[in-house]
């Protein structure tokens, strides 16, 4: 006998943007399961659901007043405010982020991809330093460093996630006659020779829009591999510490490490390392153990491939 449908489904949402633009996925799986459910997302980046079709309302974390005696008391309602990261099958590396987040809620993983939704004014909307840019050669957009930012982050590199800025450069150096390469980046990261630096302080949405105008992408493990998949944009993605199987999309060309070290530190507990990167945590004894740069680079010189249409479904 199936579940009866709640009037009301409340997902509360903590974390960065790039969770929260995963779990748009997770919602729209939800809204399939129980398509009368009006659902409400209370979480800490609310531009990601806006026009979002699958939902009822959004809030943002903090600012929900009367939100109690309007959703909760004496209603129909499910709350889902458990933490996907603390669940057993992600620990354990059994699959995907957005699978385990569906388990958790009950509901089936059918290879639902994110979603963002843009107005018609920032569809139209591009930076005029972009749009000048791309008048003289083809756009890549490159993010080799990412996080949290520099308060929240020990050092200006992360070994975890970051493509080390040795080896950031020499694909500059092979892609440069190619494109005219925009780095993405904080005003703290290592400055690459040779590229346009793009550390301006804008809404990410506006951020995430630009690739609309770029013609490829390289990135890192961070929410812009994650709002590339949701815009439908295949992009090269490179992994360090961090697996595509668990964090990633089926629609990008994913490079992984060429040398497979074990996980584990002295300081792991219920996750192999961090994702700021602490030093002493690194396994690796030289970056071209950790780096593929033909690969990377031959990635961006080849035709884009077409994106599927779904993530392989159950992963």
């Amino acid at each position: 006998m199936s579940k009866k449908s709640p009037e009301f489904a409340v997902f509360n949402i903590e974390g960065g943007i790039g969770k929260h633009v995963a779990s748009t996925a997770v919602v729209k799986a939800y809204k399939k399961a129980h398509p009368t459910t009006k659902i409400v997302v209370v979480c800490a980046w609310p531009e990601v659901y806006l026009m979002n079709k699958n939902i009822h309302r959004v809030y943002r974390l903090g600012n929900v007043p009367y939100f109690y005696e309007d959703y909760i008391l004496g209603r129909d309602t499910e709350v889902f405010a458990q933490e996907p990261y603390k669940q057993t099958s992600h620990i354990g590396k059994k699959q995907s982020l957005a699978k385990t987040w569906c388990d958790m809620i009950g509901v089936p993983y059918n290879g639902e991809m994110p979603e963002m939704n843009f107005n018609m004014r920032e569809k139209a909307y591009i930076d005029p330093e972009v749009a000048k840019i791309k008048k003289v050669k083809p756009i890549l957009l490159f993010q080799p460093f990412g996080g949290p930012g520099k308060n929240h982050q020990a050092e200006n590199y992360s070994w975890a996630r970051d493509i080390h800025p040795e080896v950031a450069q020499v694909i500059v150096d092979n892609l440069k006659e190619h494109y005219q390469i925009i780095h993405i980046c904080y005003d703290f990261h290592t400055k690459l020779n040779d590229v346009i630096r793009y550390e301006k302080e804008v809404p990410k949405k506006q951020l995430f829009n630009m690739m609309r105008f770029a013609d490829r992408c390289l990135f890192v493990d961070s929410s812009l591999q994650h709002a590339a998949a949701a815009l439908g944009k295949p992009s090269t993605v490179v992994w360090v510490a961090t697996e595509p199987e668990l964090f990633g999309w089926d629609i990008h060309h994913n490079i992984t490490p060429p040398v497979k070290l074990p996980k584990g530190t002295i300081d792991s507990y219920l996750f192999d390392y961090t994702f700021t990167g602490a030093i002493h945590e690194c396994p690796y004894n030289d970056v071209s153990e950790m780096f593929d740069v033909n690969a990377i680079v031959q990635s961006l010189l080849k035709p884009v491939a077409k994106a599927p249409t779904t993530k392989k479904k159950g992963k």
